[in-house]
């Protein structure tokens, strides 16, 4: 809420501070009202965005009348009141609390920069006449967090922190007297504790008694290797701070990265949430501790052209990959890498050609990269990874209510009575999120989880259902029909903004969840009791992932959800709507680029000869009529001899794809395929010359989160070796296929970007430099944005949503005898998409350094194994060894793994199936056998 509208709401309170009249704004502290003013009190248990709690006493202050000091932190003013901050006696008080606290940390233990330093040194408080306490050993048991409890001064902040903003419910304040102290679950080292490394409680602590670990190579070694590094390696003091992006999930979190060194030997040495619109200051372990792998030994610095005579092959050896190139220099390898697809081009038209775009990188290189596929190889085979993560979200919304965006941000679960999390880890996938629901949750909104697995937000549910592997479409329409059943929809809502209820209806009546609950494994009176309360709200929000779209009935799993919230009228307010929660930091960016093969920029249909035509205008060429293939249709096509030649900017479809031993097939039949990214990935070690990329650290751009957001990013580190940005490497190899590009950098790229995208238009470049952050779509710069959509119609021809009847289908390949169960992938909390950057960073690769699968206790038990034990798992496609973990969350029958391990890909096992409207496949089904693998004497 704004000072605005408090100040609107109640009246603010005028009282005397240190002789001045001050005015304090509803429901500030004197503390608050003090720093407004100008004047620091001495705090520190207090930090902005926790509960005041009062007790450590630094910030006493003296009021007239009262026989006793206040802790100004948690005292409101009231009028008239008369303080003293800096009075003999209140100043005496804060000294003699700094002193005493000062005693509690030895010398050895303080940190020079800590607050308790600063304030001890703006107070002169230079040493302390008490008796210290008895020392207290370092755990460094963390990869990330230092803990070391002698510079504690118990003020409690980690533990709020830890509890009331991620509510990770990890650290306590336990025992009595003397011997109290902050524990780690049950008093267990932090490493052995149920930790999530998400760092809130190091950056809330103000001595430096939990502290980022000591920066260790950024190096993927094993894991006693690392915390040997980690304990020895010298501490680098940071000389300057960049206010930059996270560059993994969709949440978009802002950060300060703090940066030590000089020219070429610049690190990053830790990470800080910024208050962004966001995150509001919060991380993750992933932005908080994955920054190492730019600088990892592994990263590429010089172009490397293919060797002559080496095959490509398809078992992929990643010992020494290096062997199979050879050093160039940028004029070799441009030439090189635009001669090959020219040839190809020239040889065998333009469709032998495709590209594959990044959702890694910003807006600005989205763009030119789908505009050079387009107009330099005259086809819109261009795709990135959204066709594996939400293709069949957008088709569905497209359909639907005529936009593949978020209705809703994440942050607006503030003002919701219900939320559903259906298909999603968000405390994985999108930690940051995931507080806010948790925050949610605490002050009393009903959190509903749907899900074949049950994960760590299901801890904080109201109800969670639990449903079986396939049975999306049934559980929602067994929903759909208690709603229409039982006379709860929106009568009024569906007659003036919607059509097609009555075709819906039909169809849904046929599933009452009776009938369903057998298919689904829900009893019909929880499914009735979770419709009613999502009908009734009064404002209630739905959040989903890949685990509804990644099926080949991907497109009805969001129809239903779509069809919920139109005959509920639960979208276009605060509180309510839908929002597929996006997988990578610009998957909404690149999406709303152009980077999908039916799409032009903004979703503007390449099949519409006035789209074209204004495109055609916009780029001075000619395009082809005729949409593109998708990812695993381009896949298809280069196994069969179709496409020939590729240019892969930032993908990884050698580890992202379904049934990787057909895409590894595809990939090294092409003629000719160029791979710009940053490391020698899996698909870079297929490819005929590699061009060094550059990583988010070193870009400037923007990208668009999950929320819409369109924020800037910073250079936080410099390019290393002869590495480029991604933007001048696509132009250098436009302007070689003839192009007559001559673009001075991102700016002038997004200039031309807002042209191309009309909810971009309103968007300025010097805006977003000044505010950091601005929502789209915003249509001109003098309209305000919209981060509330369709609150008066739809962007559809009549400005209705629209109902799509749906019924249950099975997956394409279901259990049978002998593959009698079912695998489902995903991600884990560590680590990201195919971890060419998590393998890569030190602290997250030590935290999950290996493989492994989960399996419930029964079905370890039911093939003779135990935790640990090794097993391998096989479909119809392949087979890979990995370390099976008892879950019980994974329901009996099916098996959890992600797959982002190299060595043990779990997409060489999942089936291409796809989804015939979004054209995504089914990543999260296929029928599996598990066999015990036991060690020969």
């Amino acid at each position: 809420m704004s000072a605005s509208t408090l100040t609107s709401a109640a009246p603010v309170v005028e009282f005397e501070f240190d002789g001045r009249k001050l005015e304090a704004l509803p429901g500030e502290t004197l503390l608050l009202a003090a720093r407004r003013a100008g004047v620091e009190i001495p705090h520190l248990c207090y930090t902005d965005g926790l509960r005041a709690d009062g007790n450590c006493r630094a910030c006493v202050v003296e009021i007239e009348g009262e026989r006793v000091l206040a802790p100004s932190c948690c005292r409101a003013p009231k009028p008239g009141m008369k303080v003293q901050s800096a009075s003999p006696r209140a100043r005496h008080a804060q000294r003699m609390v700094l002193e005493l606290l000062r005693a509690d940390v030895p010398a050895a233990a303080e940190k020079p920069d800590s607050e308790l330093s600063r304030w001890c040194a703006r107070l002169g408080v230079e040493s302390s006449r008490f008796a210290p306490r008895q020392p207290v050993a370092e755990d460094a048991s963390h990869p990330g967090i230092a803990v070391n409890l002698a510079a504690c001064i118990q003020c409690t902040r980690c533990v709020r922190a830890c509890r009331e903003i991620q509510v990770n419910d990890v650290i306590a304040y336990a025992h009595r007297g003397g011997d109290s102290k902050i524990v780690f679950d049950l008093d267990v080292a932090m490493g052995a504790s149920s930790c999530v490394g998400c760092g809130e409680c190091v950056q809330a602590c103000p001595t430096g008694a939990l502290a980022p670990a000591p920066v260790a190579e950024a190096d993927p070694v094993a894991v006693s290797q690392v915390r040997q590094a980690l304990a020895s390696e010298t501490r680098y003091t940071p000389t300057r701070k960049v206010d930059s992006l996270c560059p993994y999930c969709g949440v978009g979190c802002q950060l300060t990265y703090h940066v030590a060194g000089e020219g070429a030997t610049q690190r990053i040495v830790f990470a800080e949430g910024r208050d962004g619109p966001a995150n509001a200051g919060r991380l993750c372990v992933k932005g908080r501790y994955g920054f190492s792998y730019s600088r990892n030994r592994q990263r590429l610095t010089v172009p490397l052209i293919r060797k002559p005579g080496i095959p490509k092959g398809v078992n992929l050896d990643p010992a020494n990959p290096l062997a199979a190139f050879r050093e160039a220099s940028w004029e070799e390898a441009l030439d090189f890498a635009a001669a090959g697809l020219a040839r190809i081009k020239r040889e065998h038209g333009s469709q032998a050609l495709a590209g594959f775009g990044s959702a890694k990188g910003s807006n600005e290189e989205a763009y030119l990269f789908q505009k050079l596929v387009r107009t330099g190889f005259g086809t819109h085979n261009v795709d990135h990874c959204t066709r594996l993560c939400h293709a069949s979200s957008v088709a569905a919304l497209l359909e639907g209510i005529g936009s593949g965006a978020v209705s809703n941000p994440v942050r607006d679960v503030e003002f919701a009575d219900l939320a559903i999390v259906i298909g999603a880890n968000p405390a994985a996938n999108h930690p940051v999120a995931a507080s806010f629901i948790k925050n949610a949750a605490e002050r009393g909104m009903k959190l509903v989880m749907m899900d074949p697995r049950r994960t760590p937000l299901a801890r904080h549910a109201w109800r969670t259902l639990q449903f079986r592997p396939d049975a999306d479409v049934a559980l929602l329409l067994s929903m759909a029909c208690v709603i229409i059943e039982e006379g709860l929809t929106d009568a009024a809502f569906i007659a003036a903004r919607t059509t097609g209820f009555e075709a819906f209806r039909s169809a849904a009546l046929q599933y009452p969840p009776e009938r369903m609950a057998p298919l689904t494994g829900i009893d019909a009176a929880t499914v009735r009791e979770v419709a009613r309360a999502y009908a009734r709200g009064p404002n209630s929000l739905i959040f989903w992932g890949m685990g509804v779209s990644q099926h080949t009935h991907g497109t009805d799993n969001v129809r239903c959800l779509i069809a919920l919230a139109l005959m509920t009228g639960q979208i276009g307010r605060a509180g309510t709507g839908l929002h597929p929660l996006r997988g990578q930091n610009n998957v909404q960016g690149a999406s709303d680029a152009g980077l999908i093969p039916m799409m032009l920029p903004d979703y503007q249909r390449v099949a519409d000869p006035a789209v074209r035509a204004r495109f055609e205008a916009l780029w001075q060429t000619p395009l082809p009529t005729e949409p593109g293939l998708t990812v695993v249709e381009i896949m298809d096509a280069a196994c069969a001899g179709r496409i020939r030649g590729m240019y892969v900017e930032g993908e990884n479809p050698a580890m992202s794809d379904p049934d990787l031993a057909h895409a590894r097939e595809g990939l090294a039949r092409l003629e000719h395929l160029v791979v710009q990214d940053i490391f020698l990935t899996e698909t870079a070690m297929l490819a005929d010359v590699v061009l060094p990329a550059s990583s988010l650290y070193e870009k400037t751009g923007s990208f668009t989160n999950t929320d819409r957001l369109v924020q800037l990013a910073q250079p936080v580190l410099p390019l290393p070796g002869e590495a480029r940005q991604d933007w001048w490497i696509i132009q250098e190899v436009a302007r070689r296929l003839g192009l007559n590009w001559h673009y001075a950098g991102p700016h002038e790229i997004f200039a031309e970007l807002t042209q191309a995208l009309p909810s971009y238009a309103g968007i300025e470049w010097t805006a977003l430099q000044v505010e950091g952050a601005v929502v789209s779509p915003k249509l001109a710069p003098a309209l305000p944005s919209q981060p509330v959509l369709f609150q008066t119609d739809f962007p559809t021809a009549d400005g209705r949503g629209r109902f799509v009847p749906v019924q249950p289908l099975t997956a394409a390949e279901l259990p049978d005898r002998d593959y009698p169960l079912v695998l489902i992938t995903g991600r884990v909390l560590e680590h990201w998409h195919t971890g060419s950057m998590t393998r890569r960073a030190t602290v997250l690769d030590a935290l999950d350094p290996s493989p492994w699968c989960g399996m419930h206790p029964q079905d370890l038990a039911s093939i003779g194994l135990e935790q640990g034990g090794l097993v391998r798992l096989e479909t119809r496609r392949g087979s890979i060894e990995v370390e099976a973990r008892a879950d019980e969350g994974v329901q009996p029958g099916s098996v959890f793994m992600a797959f982002c391990y190299a060595e043990a890909a779990a997409n060489l096992l999942t089936q291409p199936a796809l989804d015939p409207y979004g054209k995504i496949p089914e990543f999260k089904y296929c029928a599996l056998r598990v066999r015990a693998v036991f060690a020969h004497s």
